[in-house]
Parts: structure tokens; C-alpha cells; sequence
């Protein structure tokens, strides 16, 4: 079973992530994380120092690469969602 610790490894392997990038893509979703939590997560569960990626942070890194690879979201426009008269 994979953990959110493994879900983040594996996303920041396949897209070639760097630290501050992973650092930066959390910025965008309002989410700040210094370079040495995030490396507690990469961390094998048995290290002292390992800490577990939590549903929020892993919700905000998906949220955040969805900025940082598309772009924010346009603003929504409420007349054209209204049907003609």
C-alpha cells in the first residue's frame, strides 16, 4: 500500500522535481514548507527524523502542481454561465 509520503516521491521522481521546486508548488497552493521538513518526508519511516506527509499537505502539493504546470485558474464569469433570456 502507498503511503502520501510515497505518492510525493514518486510524483517529485517523475516529473524531475527539485527541492525548491516541491518548496515553490506548495507556496502556490498557500502551503509554506521549509526545505528541511520536506526532506523529513523523503525519509525512510524508520529514521529519527522521518515525518509523515498528511492528507492537507499532499491535497495542497496536488493543488499547487496543477497551478504551477497549467497556470492560474481564470477568473470565473458569471454571465456566461446564465442561459439567454
Amino acid at each position: 500500500m502507498l503511503t502520501n509520503n510515497d505518492i510525493l516521491k514518486k510524483i517529485r521522481v517523475a516529473l524531475e522535481l527539485k527541492d525548491e521546486d516541491v518548496v515553490k508548488i506548495l507556496k502556490l497552493a498557500d502551503f509554506e514548507i521549509s526545505k528541511s521538513e520536506l526532506n523529513a518526508l523523503y525519509r525512510k519511516p524508520d529514521h529519527p527524523n522521518y515525518k509523515e506527509c498528511g492528507d492537507q499537505l499532499l491535497r495542497n502539493f496536488l493543488n499547487g502542481l496543477i497551478i504551477f504546470k497549467r497556470g492560474p485558474m481564470p477568473p470565473k464569469n458569471n454571465s456566461s454561465n446564465q442561459s439567454p433570456k
